[in-house]
């Protein structure tokens, strides 16, 4: 309970007194990178202070043109371990509640990251159109193509936006295993804990090949690259 509290508190104290200053920053310059790469260092901090650790694998696999890094979903601690292991800045598909944060909401927009509108089939339809724009125009975006977190770690079938916005832009995927975030933090739980979360990115797929129509193709291959990378106890079922 200490860990998560002082993890909490830290990143309360962040958001509180050093974010605002990031976001004015960010408006003055109109860039949001030192703001985004900020708040990367201060989340690896974060998890150092709590005694996670992350190992990472297959950096040489990400392709340097923008791209779509599609993960499994396993705990809440998955965003902390994944998102700062990508080297480079991300947007974001994140729940339109997270939005209503005063701070964070301005600071998520200036980011660029995008809203959904789970429960609501168009608007979700009109996120996934925006960010495959911006991935056109040069944002590679990290998903949980799960669309929630699995309840006992195991991997879940994906859902197709991710893979929408991809065959959309013309953009790779880049399957991603995050495998050990579970025993960190346990879904219903908010008890965190030390130890160790993998992050492996596996060998891009060129979405390219796949129409909107062989969508389910595209689907199932990188499923089956995300759980070749995944421990038993996180294979699907």
């Amino acid at each position: 309970m200490i860990r998560t509290s002082l993890l909490a508190l830290f990143f309360a104290l962040a958001i509180v007194f050093v974010l605002p200053w990031l976001v004015l920053w960010t408006i003055i310059r109109g860039n949001p990178v030192f703001m985004y790469m900020t708040a990367m260092k201060a989340v690896r901090f974060g998890n150092r202070l709590v005694g996670i650790r992350v190992r990472m694998a297959g950096l040489e696999n990400i392709p340097a043109q923008p791209c779509v890094f599609i993960a499994n979903h396993a705990s809440n601690m998955d965003p902390l371990a994944f998102i700062p292991a990508i080297p480079r800045r991300v947007g974001i598909l994140v729940k339109k509640e997270l939005f209503r944060i005063p701070i964070f909401s301005t600071a998520m927009v200036r980011a660029q990251f995008t809203p959904v509108d789970r429960g609501d089939r168009e608007s979700s339809g009109k996120s996934i159109s925006s960010a495959a724009q911006m991935l056109k125009d040069g944002l590679s975006y990290a998903i949980f193509a799960e669309g929630t977190r699995s309840p006992d770690g195991r991997l879940r079938a994906f859902k197709k936006g991710g893979f929408t916005m991809a065959i959309e832009a013309g953009a790779p995927v880049v399957p991603v295993s995050i495998a050990g975030t579970q025993k960190l933090l346990q879904k219903g739980s908010w008890i965190v804990r030390p130890g160790d979360a993998t992050v492996t990115f596996n060998r891009a797929v060129d979405s390219s090949e796949y129409t909107l129509e062989s969508r389910g193709e595209l689907i199932r291959r990188v499923e089956s690259l995300v759980a070749a990378a995944l421990p038993p106890e996180q294979q699907p079922l």
